[in-house]
This record gives structure tokens, sequence and C-alpha cells, in this order.
């Protein structure tokens, strides 16, 4: 089984959590995530599955969008709901407040991630250390932030659209709203709609891939299906032979291009391929077959 099996992944698991749920539904082992949620969060979590897990590089890279539940008034030593009180303010902000601290947060910036992340320091991770009291010295990351979009503000809480670039924390975003608007605020709860090309309307409840993998398994989006934004080339029989063996084929990528797709007669995704050694040349650098 190749491809991509979209989760909606429910509260309370690990990204991890969720990986393991699946290898052990369809006893494969080459299954991998294609970016991190927290607990707290559900929604949109593509697997790679199979001789799809070497295009998991390409599929996190991929932008995001989120619902997510800021919460006014109180911050946490995770920025999350989740974690233990830092301080609390009786003072709630306005709509116009909001507005203004959203648009701020609108474009390209620096972010600091939490310290209670994923992210390696050392070769080590960052929640680890924070856990044992250990100085954790992250590093901003630049990111990218499309949409920030006020849905709703009710009860000390605003509901809010993102659109972002991989690599974003939506509990550091949070916090940094809780500062503009002088309450302090925390991450309620998130839901991701969309990863990429995958969205909600292609994901699968995680208990109905234990339950029944064989229909699960009937979900899961083949590989040529999959980087359509990438431009493709057809290859002839002796094309595929080539890249099988890793040896470059004819092809000129258009000027700026940096990957390119390489299918079969039968619109399998065979390889992808970088420029090669001459200009109207293709190097197959992520082999499938």
């Amino acid at each position: 089984m190749d491809g991509v099996l979209v989760v909606d992944k429910p509260a309370g698991l690990t990204s991890h959590d969720v990986v393991a749920a699946a290898r052990r539904a369809f006893n494969e082992q080459r299954i991998g995530h294609t970016g991190t949620l927290d607990p707290l969060a559900t929604g949109v979590l593509p697997l790679a599955i199979g001789r799809a897990t070497r295009l998991v590089r390409f599929l996190t890279a991929s932008d995001k969008d989120y619902d997510a539940t800021i919460r006014f008034g109180m911050t946490t030593d995770t920025s999350d709901i989740t974690g233990a009180e830092t301080s609390r303010s009786d003072r709630l902000p306005g709509r116009e407040e909001v507005e203004r601290a959203l648009a701020s947060l609108r474009g390209e910036y620096l972010q600091m991630p939490p310290i209670y992340s994923a992210k390696k320091v050392g070769g080590r991770r960052a929640y680890a250390m924070a856990r044992r009291d250990e100085a954790v010295e992250l590093t901003a990351v630049p990111v990218t932030v499309s949409r920030a979009e006020l849905l709703a503000l009710d009860d000390g809480a605003a509901r809010v659209g993102v659109t972002c670039s991989a690599g974003f924390y939506v509990r550091s975003f949070a916090h940094t709203l809780g500062e503009l608007t002088g309450t302090g605020a925390c991450l309620e709860t998130l839901r991701r709609t969309r990863s990429g090309d995958f969205g909600l309307e292609h994901a699968v409840p995680l208990q109905q891939i234990i339950q029944d993998p064989e229909v699960a398994a009937g979900r899961v989006i083949p590989p040529g299906q999959l980087l359509e934004g990438f431009p493709a080339v057809l290859l002839s029989d002796e094309g595929c032979r080539r890249v099988s063996h890793g040896q470059e084929v004819q092809g000129r990528p258009a000027e700026g291009v940096e990957w390119v797709r390489l299918l079969d007669g039968a619109g399998r995704l065979v390889a992808l391929a970088t420029r090669g050694s001459r200009p109207d040349s293709l190097h197959p650098a992520v082999v499938l077959v």
C-alpha cells in the first residue's frame, strides 16, 4: 500500500500515537506523518504510507489552515489551555483591539517557537528540557501568515481562522495576540482544516481506521495524485527503466522550476526529478520504483 491517508486526528493523542495506531491497523511499518499536531489539536493529519514516505519532506512544506479558539485574560507556560497558569487579567479586549492585533500578525516575520515544542536544541527536544526546568534557547524562525481572520468574539474568547506557512506555531500566535491586546491569552482549542492539498473532506476518523482498516485503505490517495502542483513529464517505457536505475532522462524544466514529477504511461508517479547535468535532461532525485 503506497500513498497518503488523511486522518481526522482526535484530541488527546500525539501525532506519533496516530502513526502507531495506523501501523498496527495496516500491519505496515513504513508510515510517517507530514506535520505534527499537538495532543490538544484535532483535524487534518496526512499520513504517508509505503513508498510515499519518500515524499514527506515535500508534503510537510505545504501551508496550513487552522480554526483556533484563543482565550483572553490568562497565560500558561505552554501557551495553551493545558499548561500551568502563569498570569491572569480581569480585562478583556474589544473587537477593534483584536482586529488591530490580528492585522499586525499578518505577513512575513520571525516567530519564536514555544519552549514546550518538539524543536531540537543540541539534539534534544525542547519540551523534554523544559520539563526538567533546564534553560531552553530557541531561535526565531521565518513564518508567513496570509490570513488571520476574526470569526467570532464572545465571552472572552476569539475564534480565529489562520492560513500560515509550515513550521508556524498557533500557540505562539495566541500568546503574541495576548501581548498585543495587553490582556494575555492562550490557545484553547485548535482544529487543522487543511494541510496543503488535503482538507477535512479527505479525512478519515482514526477510529474508523482502527475498526475497519480495509475500508480505510480504500481512501488512500495514490502517489500519482500527489504534488499535482509540480509540473509533470510522461515517460516512455525506456525512460521508466532508466529512472529505476537512477539514470537521467530527457526533459527541459521551465525556468524557475525546481522539481518535476516523472509519470509512467499509466499516470503513476515514478520519481521526482531536478535539473540534470545537461540543459535538456532531468535527474531522478527521489525514486519511488
